[in-house]
């Protein structure tokens, strides 16, 4: 499905949006549960991603499709390296088959992991034979994907003898590290996180709880963008989020205020107000902790006419496309003077932007939902619209709601 999106009577902005929980959170937490059947969930993410993960842990089949969801790939990968007596061959769509995996599967070997590669060396789909893991030490680069070391974390309390990971080198996105450590907590499970080294001592069973699921802060991103380029006065509340947070997607509240956005933190709320007008300063953010923000402000920054400069994004090429290159192709179509390498973007300040534009989605829910606040600028022209279904069900019926018009082609 391709669409039109325009707003034609930009008006002062006063919307509220329930937002569905966080899909990081929610599959974390479907992989504890099914460790630990003790563990509810509320909340849960309603995201493609999390339906794949749902079923995967639910079926017993032998091939296992994630389809383009990357984090159930890799979070399964442990689950199933551990799951005695089953033996499954993990795959999923194209893109997948393309998505590096064999980091994580090197360190899974070192432990006493049976996997083997069943096309492509080092790539899906992953033959995988369920063991009993009593090695308790391994190493991983540090700056990695974090998907990778919290997918070790999240079997490592099943160990026998649990599981110490040493991260070599510089350590990239920590708050996601932080997060399913956080959430071991939660569920009474000991960690420890000194330097680089991270510990997790085994578990076998936990006390009866329930779990409630704060909503995605990369979801709340595309409406940070839509305030900072409403008018000044507009408001959109948002549910439902807390101040002190475990996702690092949270650092929103912060770096928008460069956009004149005010966050505003209810009883499990948050509310975004555009206070002022955009800082006309060049903005200069190091992103290693939050990549998948990166899209969102790259656009919010071109449609405000100032430049960018976003570095730590060497995770973007791996993603359900290369997504500096991406960014780089479309926002040049729509007139943006942008250069990138392997880890950074560079924005330069824009005179006017080119309406009109078909935007590609390179089936990557993220960039259709970044480009969709320049719809508040000039009428633009998504294509494969439907790919949002990966993270963000509702997403086109909250564009309505907030003032966007949308006509199919």
């Amino acid at each position: 499905m391709d669409i039109l999106l325009n707003v034609v009577n930009n008006k002062k902005i006063n919307e509220k949006i329930t937002i569905s929980g966080s899909k990081s959170e929610s599959n974390r937490l479907l992989i504890l549960q099914n460790l630990f059947p003790e563990l509810s969930i509320e909340n849960l993410s309603d995201s493609d991603d999390s339906v794949h993960m749902q079923h995967a842990l639910s079926t017993k089949e032998e091939v296992v499709n994630i389809g383009h969801a990357g984090t159930a790939m890799r979070f399964l990968t442990s689950y199933f390296a551990v799951k005695e007596g089953r033996e499954v061959v993990l795959t999923g769509s194209e893109r997948m088959q393309n998505r590096p995996i064999e980091i994580l599967v090197n360190a899974l070997q070192d432990l006493g992991a049976t996997i083997s590669y069943q096309a492509k060396e080092g790539y899906p789909p992953i033959r995988i034979k369920g063991s009993k893991i009593t090695k308790e030490k391994v190493q991983i680069n540090g700056n990695v994907s974090s998907q990778y070391i919290s997918s070790m974390l999240l079997i490592a309390s099943k160990l026998e003898n649990g599981l110490e990971i040493e991260l070599i080198g510089k350590i990239t996105s920590v708050p996601y590290i932080n997060m399913t450590l956080s959430l071991l907590n939660q569920l009474g499970i000991e960690t420890s996180f000194r330097g680089n080294f991270i510990k997790v001592l085994p578990k076998k069973a936990i006390k009866k709880q329930t779990v409630v699921v704060e909503s995605d802060w990369s979801s709340a991103s595309y409406f940070y963008s839509i305030a900072a380029l409403a008018e000044i006065g507009s408001e959109i509340s948002l549910s439902a989020y807390k101040k002190e947070s475990l996702q690092g997607d949270s650092c929103l509240a912060e770096i928008y205020q460069h956009f004149g956005v005010e966050t505003i933190f209810g009883e499990n709320f948050i509310t975004l107000k555009k206070i002022t007008e955009t800082k006309k300063a060049t903005l200069e953010i190091d992103l290693k902790n939050a990549p998948d923000i990166a899209q969102t402000i790259a656009v919010t920054c071109f449609a405000e006419n100032i430049a960018c400069n976003l570095t730590g994004l060497h995770t973007l090429k791996i993603k359900e496309t290369d997504r500096l290159v991406a960014l780089h192709d479309e926002l040049t179509n729509l007139g943006a003077a942008i250069s990138v390498t392997d880890t950074s973007l560079h924005l330069e300040v824009s005179s006017e932007i080119n309406s009109n534009i078909s935007i590609k989605t390179y089936n990557d829910h993220r960039m259709a939902m970044a480009f969709a606040p320049l719809a508040f600028k000039v009428p633009i022209n998504i294509l494969n619209a439907e790919v949002v279904t990966k993270s963000y069900q509702k997403f086109w019926d909250d564009m309505q709601q907030i003032g966007i018009k949308i006509d199919k082609l």
